[in-house]
């Protein structure tokens, strides 16, 4: 095998190793990335639900109290408004999603499905868990959600829930007696659950990883021209003129023309002690004939 072509093959070899690692590692940043991007977004959204809730508790709910007395309005309760502004903030997204999922709750449409069941077990299960975030499989892709317990730590929400006789007589009358009432202090009944689509992030980050690989590899095959290039007017050039002018002088051509070495590197060290021998040889020869 010729010294270029090993030298291709080392190179290969290099740039191989080189491209698998560096794809490896901006692979795994990238995607990392991406879903710390969508858990940021999701905590944003979170951030908004509270924001409202806490706004209607403190500000809509004492505005409210006189006419709660003859009609229900669910606009005092903190997890309808917060219910409403996210869905009509999101009313564009379809693939976003915020949800108080309640294993018991007064509002049918807050019912945890199984999924959200499952999540509300985990807040039940550790009192320590403050926040789970978690990905799962949906029509539209993958979604990221992220969860916060729902826990009563008010005694005034047991006003309204704790049973159907201290119930306001109006939320029974809108919502019936069966569903949303039996709710305990510091019992956690629901989840505030925020659903993020990770599909989009993540594709994203496929793009710029594609952007980046194939960059990587033209950086490389321009580096891998230009150092065959190098290899070839350097080394392989003056090694194979000196070791054809080497071969002719073996022959007993002692008339072959000297090598020039043009340069002060190991080349030129080589040339000169080619000339050295071959002027010792011409002069033997002579000694011999004479």
């Amino acid at each position: 095998m010729k010294l270029l072509a090993k030298f291709n093959l080392v190179y290969l070899l290099v740039m191989s190793l080189g491209i698998a690692l560096s794809g490896y590692i901006a692979r795994n940043l990238l995607q990392d990335n991406a879903t710390q991007e969508t858990v940021a977004t999701a905590q944003m959204l979170m951030e908004k639900a509270l924001a409202v809730r806490n706004y209607t508790n403190t500000k809509i709910k004492p505005l409210l109290v006189a006419q709660m007395s003859e009609k229900f309005l669910p606009e005092t309760v903190p997890s309808f408004s917060a219910t409403e502004v996210l869905g009509t903030l999101l009313a564009k997204h379809p693939e976003f999603a915020y949800k108080e999922a309640t294993l018991n709750p007064t509002n049918p449409r807050d019912r945890a499905t199984s999924w959200e069941v499952d999540i509300v077990g985990q807040f039940r299960s550790n009192a320590e868990l403050k926040e789970t975030v978690g990905t799962r499989d949906t029509p539209a892709g993958p979604s990221l959600y992220i969860a916060r317990p729902l826990r009563i730590t008010d005694p005034a929400c047991l006003a309204c829930h704790s049973s159907v006789d201290a119930a306001p007589a109006t939320m029974v009358a809108k919502y019936g007696p069966a569903n949303g009432f039996g709710w305990n202090l510091n019992e956690v009944i629901g989840a505030q659950i925020v659903s993020v689509p990770l599909g989009v992030p993540l594709q994203r980050a496929d793009q710029t990883f594609k952007v980046f690989i194939t960059s990587l590899v033209a950086v490389f095959v321009a580096v891998g021209v230009v150092l065959n290039l190098m290899v070839w007017l350097l080394v392989v050039r003056p090694v194979t003129q000196l070791s054809a002018l080497a071969d002719r002088v073996s022959q007993g051509e002692l008339d072959a023309p000297e090598f020039q070495a043009r340069s002060k590197d190991e080349i030129a060290t080589l040339s000169d002690s080619f000339s050295r021998m071959r002027t010792s040889v011409v002069q033997a020869m002579k000694l011999l004939e004479s």
